[in-house]
């Protein structure tokens, strides 16, 4: 079985990583976008076909069981549109995790912290309006913080008073309330977990989907007959792979992808 990882860029490094821990027997493909990359920068309609048009491509040349969106911004944009261009490929998306945030926040204030496009999308606010309308939830979208952890992830210095400013308006106070649920609705922002909770101003629970996103994917494989439940426990042989749509990604950037047992196409 052959699983295809997508995202702009390599933000789904993370659920990448704990998709293979439950599926260590499948053979995974991770495609970063990194020659469109930043999305939020595309006008949507441009985005939409690009975003098709590239699967197309990528359906042809690995021929995938099963692929995993690990990108907010094209999930709440193109997931739809995938799934209606390709019906035989499933697909699995990421999309804010407001349901769990609602379900287990005490004080009831909840922020989303995604990108830009992420925020605008009427896919989120109706999560919002079926899942958390009990709940108070802040969409703060940052327009910086995904170039910022691509560079932390890369090895790069970051200024960690910027990274302060793009998640300051995440902490709301109200009366006795405080926020104390902050959903990572990009996936690039788990790499920043650490430097997030070092800067909060007081302590939540970030909210990584990676897991639940993993989770949804062997469900899906073992309904649809993709992989067994006896053989999800066998080693993975083949060698997994990486590829970037530029071409020509940077030395730290393989490296990294070193570091996650990938092959750089």
């Amino acid at each position: 079985m052959t699983i295809l990882v997508f995202d702009s860029g390599i933000g789904g490094l993370t659920v990448l990583r704990e998709t293979r821990v439950l599926m260590p027997s499948v053979h995974f493909t991770y495609v970063a976008d990194d020659k469109a990359f930043p999305y939020g920068d595309w006008d949507e309609d441009v985005l939409l076909t690009h975003v098709v048009d590239l699967f197309g491509q990528l359906i042809e040349r690995f021929n995938p069981n099963l692929a995993i969106i690990a990108c907010n911004t094209a999930s709440t944009l193109a997931l739809a549109g995938l799934r209606e261009t390709y019906p035989d490929l499933p697909f699995v998306g990421t999309v804010p995790a407001i349901k769990p945030a609602a379900e287990r926040t005490q004080s009831g204030l909840v922020s989303v912290l995604a990108t830009p496009g992420t925020v605008k999308r009427d896919y989120t606010r109706d999560l919002i309006t079926s899942f958390a309308e009990r709940c108070e939830v802040n969409l703060v979208g940052s327009k910086n913080l995904a170039a910022i952890a691509e560079a932390y992830i890369s090895g790069a210095a970051v200024d960690e008073s910027e990274i302060l400013k793009e998640i300051r308006p995440c902490f709301i106070e109200d009366e006795n309330r405080r926020t104390d649920i902050i959903v990572l609705a990009c996936t690039h922002y788990p790499f920043l977990a650490n430097l997030f909770r070092k800067l909060a101003p007081w302590p939540v629970d970030w909210l990584d989907p990676a897991e639940a996103i993993a989770r949804h994917a062997l469900s899906l494989s073992e309904k649809g007959g993709l992989l067994s439940t006896s053989g999800s426990g066998e080693q993975n042989h083949r060698e997994d792979v990486a590829l970037f749509t530029s071409g020509n990604p940077e030395f730290a950037i393989r490296r990294l992808q070193t570091g996650f047992g990938l092959k750089v196409l």
